[in-house]
């Protein structure tokens, strides 16, 4: 059958054949002409699908109807051209590949079927830890032992490269995923199979979104939903509402882009954009650059929205030179998106789209500004953080407080680095790290931090050697520019010396501080803080000695590091004073906007980019030495730490078995609000007390070989152990911060883990409770597979995070909601009580249900399965069974 929606067109270049272009109705239907540019791709790839019998005609009626429907829950299917992963979701997708491989064996079908279909790059930029720093060695010391602690891992990687067609890996050391996916593997525009028609991608990271900054539609999906998408299988989406985002005006002179995104992930916080897509437009768009865009885009799930979108203009057909595209392929792209009205010119308001909300924001009144200590939303002037940070200090315990009494605020430590003696006290500055693709794409900032370096410099300025200072670039073409441009050096003089390529800091991968740091922070149980360049800093994530993390540009990650506390006010206080005695402020090393864009001009070069990125896939040594099996079935090592078959799909037969009822469950766990994905499953250091731990040492491995929970995602025994293991979790039902909870038949605190061992043992459902927010931050699939193995059948929270609940119900784990204005505060919920949630036989997308108590007492939840599809998913007990039955068949 062919697509009664294509049609034939002219070529756009006369080298090539007439090309297929997908009549999106731009002349035939007015409708088209007000949708928001981001629909119009959602309609596209609607188009695109028809003659797969994906999508009905209707479907392409509905998005097309977006204005009328946009209210009503439509269920819309999305078939992207790509997907992307990142090693840490990436080892979890092989192996559930490899084991369902093994399960259609088992139930007498072709393994082979388990196959991605959708091109998938898998960057590896997870697993490099900031071991060594300051120093010049820094770099090819840290790759040498991330290469020692992940051999076994990287070899699966390597077998799953070919063992599986269509799936590409770049090896470590090329850069971080999002800024690889900008400078190097984005297209704009496909040209495939005798069509053209706009690039899309799903990634298995949160901060996939970033590429919306270029004009690719692009978001990120939990790792269960994306090898789901590998395999073929669309996407089932309500059709979303869409917030116009008018920028107006010009930034201030002082001001970057990380002030920008951190006053517009303020704003839409307020908002509440969660689970839509936010389009940008307006002339002050116009003014931004695609790396400025970029970097707004990529913190879109720190304001909770799907998507953050930047329609393709002049300027991002300029960013596909610039990055050393192809000229031609890039004239090509731009005929295209002209002849199918997606091009965009923000200056004219003629183009404007009707959207379902509109909010604004005045770029000149935009401040520098800083995030903290405990969330990207919580933004902070920088005119006030020395006032805001010891508002905290005193301030009861949460978001914006620590709860250290009045006398205690001015306490000093004294303690011995290298021989010399410091003093610590709350608010001192211990890590700070250009870290994170968020910034490390952009060369303003990058070229601003080195310009300031270069000028602290100068003015003799230091940082003190304890402080743990680190520089960990996207790719190599930072390296490039930085060098080129003289600034490297400077850097290196303040102790921010390259030290890898990958997320490191931003992640968790900070490495150990110094030990007698360390001490004089637990001594006097200071309030020590880390400044990074990065997109989160939720508790427990960037390290467990700071307490206190702050997003911030690289130019500020600098000067915090200079003034070592970040209970200084730069207008009034001077950075430092040097060895003539000279007081220096931030305003006397600041670099201006032309001086950085007169050295932006002249170093960021398309030569730099063709040269980085034409070996990117060789360039790696260690990597190309690497040898890996190339049997099509996977050998597990039954001695393995890192590699183990799940045990998702034992037992697995081909009917299905009906939902049951959930009978007298206990609350394994209960939450107030903002409970993310880092609390319930951690990526960074295994706690030496931890069940996990207890685990690998039984294993016959020591402390140092633990390496971290991210790079364990291979092994759902560790995973299992490690879930809710985070050391700032806090659970209402003890008194202090940790990862216990009550094991209510014996009264015991016990290490979450253990207490859910004993109720799965004496055959007891578990279920958790929690507040709004719920599976805030990364898109980590481990997030739902630990609870799912710890024997938790539903979560009742007050809202949810969008890629949390569909990793929920991916597992085959119940996403239940309160009623609007309901919460477990106006139930009466203790939590101690046994909760049987009944199922009915015939379901439908997001129905109320029945929740009884042994205390007698009955009250409703919504069932949050948003579509036919996701119910689909449920009765097969998660989105993995439904595809081996459906290979299998």
């Amino acid at each position: 059958m062919s697509n009664p929606f294509v049609r034939i067109v002219e070529p756009l270049d006369a080298k090539q054949p007439l090309k297929k272009f997908f009549n999106l109705g731009k002349l035939e239907d007015v409708r088209y002409a007000r949708l928001p540019f981001s629909i119009r791709v959602l309609l596209e790839a609607a188009i695109r699908n028809c003659d797969e019998f994906l999508v009905k005609k209707g479907d392409v009626e509905n998005i097309l109807n977006w204005k009328v429907v946009q209210h009503k829950n439509v269920e819309v299917p999305f078939k992207p051209a790509r997907v992307i992963l990142q090693d840490f979701t990436g080892v979890p997708a092989v192996v559930d590949f490899a084991a369902m491989r093994d399960a259609v064996k088992k139930l007498g079908g072709d393994p082979e079927k388990i196959n991605p279909i959708c091109p998938a790059d898998l960057v590896i930029d997870h697993s490099i830890q900031v071991d060594f720093n300051r120093r010049s060695d820094s770099l090819q010391k840290n790759q040498d032992l991330e290469f020692e602690r992940n051999k076994e891992r990287f070899e699966f990687l390597k077998w799953g490269s070919q063992a599986f067609k269509n799936m590409r890996i770049i090896p470590p050391g090329s850069g971080i995923i999002h800024q690889v996916n900008l400078e190097y593997l984005a297209r704009v525009v496909m040209d495939q199979d005798g069509y053209y028609y706009p690039d899309s991608v799903v990634g298995t990271d949160s901060h996939t979104t970033m590429i919306d900054g270029l004009g690719v539609l692009g978001w990120g999906v939990g790792g269960i939903e994306a090898e789901a998408v590998m395999l073929g299988q669309p996407i089932s989406m309500v059709l979303p509402e869409v917030v116009g985002y008018k920028l107006v005006g010009n930034p201030q002179p002082l001001v970057t882009s990380t002030d920008i995104v951190l006053t517009i992930t303020k704003h839409l916080r307020q908002v509440g954009v969660v689970g839509k897509f936010v389009e940008f437009f307006g002339p002050g768009v116009a003014q931004l650059s695609i790396a400025d865009r970029a970097t707004i885009a990529n913190m879109c799930p720190e304001y909770g929205a799907t998507a953050a979108y930047f329609p393709v203009d002049d300027i991002s057909i300029g960013y596909l030179i610039q990055t050393g595209r192809d000229k031609e392929k890039v004239m090509c792209t731009k005929k295209y998106l002209e002849a199918v009205g997606m091009l965009r010119d923000f200056k004219n308001s003629s183009q404007d789209p009707d959207f379902t909300q509109v909010v604004e924001l005045d770029l000149h009144t935009v401040v520098p500004c800083c995030s903290g200590p405990k969330r990207p939303q919580d933004k902070v002037a920088v005119s006030d953080m020395k006032k805001d940070f010891e508002t905290c200090l005193g301030a009861k315990q949460g978001f914006k407080g620590f709860q250290i009494t009045p006398d205690q605020h001015n306490s000093i430590v004294k303690f011995n680095f290298e021989g010399c003696d410091f003093e610590l006290s709350h608010g001192s500055v211990v890590i700070a790290a250009i870290t994170s693709c968020t910034n490390t794409s952009n060369p303003s900032v990058m070229l601003g931090a080195g310009l300031l370096a270069k000028k602290a410099v100068e003015a003799g300025l230091t940082v003190k050697p304890y402080i743990k200072t680190s520089l960990s670039p996207g790719s190599g073409v930072v390296t490039y520019y930085l060098r080129e441009s003289g600034v490297m050096s400077y850097l290196s003089q303040l102790g921010f010396d390259v030290v890898g390529y990958g997320c490191m800091t931003c992640i968790g991968n900070s490495g150990p501080l110094p030990e007698s740091v360390v001490e004089a922070i637990t001594q006097g149980d200071l309030v020590a803080v880390g400044v990074l360049s990065g997109n989160r800093n939720f508790e427990g994530r960037v390290h467990p000695n700071t307490r206190a993390n702050y997003l911030a540009s690289p130019p500020l990650v600098i000067a915090y590091a200079i003034a070592g506390t970040v209970r200084i006010d730069f207008e009034k206080e001077p950075l430092g004073i040097n060895a003539s005695g000279k007081k220096i402020f931030l305003k006397d090393i600041w670099p201006t906007r032309n001086e950085i864009q007169a050295v932006e001009r002249q170093f960021v070069i398309p030569g730099m980019f063709k040269e980085v990125y034409q070996k990117i896939e060789t360039v790696n040594e260690s990597w190309n030495a690497l040898n890996a099996p190339s049997d099509k079935l996977y050998t597990w090592n039954p001695k393995s730490t890192y590699i183990k078959s799940p045990p998702f799909f034992d037992g697995l037969t081909l009917a299905l078995q009906t939902p049951k009822t959930i009978e007298d469950a206990y609350v394994l766990l209960s939450f107030g609000d903002s409970v993310t994905t880092d609390h319930i499953s951690p990526a960074g250091n295994i706690a030496r007390n931890s069940p996990a731990a207890r685990y690998l040492t039984s294993r016959g491995l020591t402390p140092r070989e633990f390496n971290s929970y991210g790079s364990r995602r291979g092994n759902d025994a560790v995973m299992a152990r490690g879930t809710f293991a985070n050391i700032r979790l806090v659970n209402k039902f003890v008194d202090k911060q940790g990862p216990q909870t009550v094991h209510f038949p014996s009264g015991e605190t016990l290490d979450v883990f253990d207490a859910a061992e004993r109720y799965k043992q004496a055959g007891h459902p578990l279920i958790v409770l929690a507040g709004k927010e719920y599976g805030a931050g990364s898109s980590r699939d481990w997030a739902a597979k630990g609870p799912f193995l710890l024997g938790i059948k539903a979560v009742l929270a007050e809202s949810y995070e969008r890629i949390h609940r569909s990793n929920l119900v991916g597992m085959g784990v119940i996403p239940l909601q309160y009623l609007p204005g309901e919460d477990a505060g106006t139930l009466g919920l203790t939590g101690r009580e046994r909760y049987t949630i009944i199922i009915p036989e015939k379901l439908k997308p997001q129905m109320n249900i029945q929740i009884k108590l042994d205390t007698g007492k009955t009250f409703q939840a919504i069932m949050r399965f948003d579509t036919d599809v996701e119910l689909t998913y449920f009765h097969n007990g998660g989105i993995l069974n439904y595809m081996i039955r459906k290979m299998a068949s």
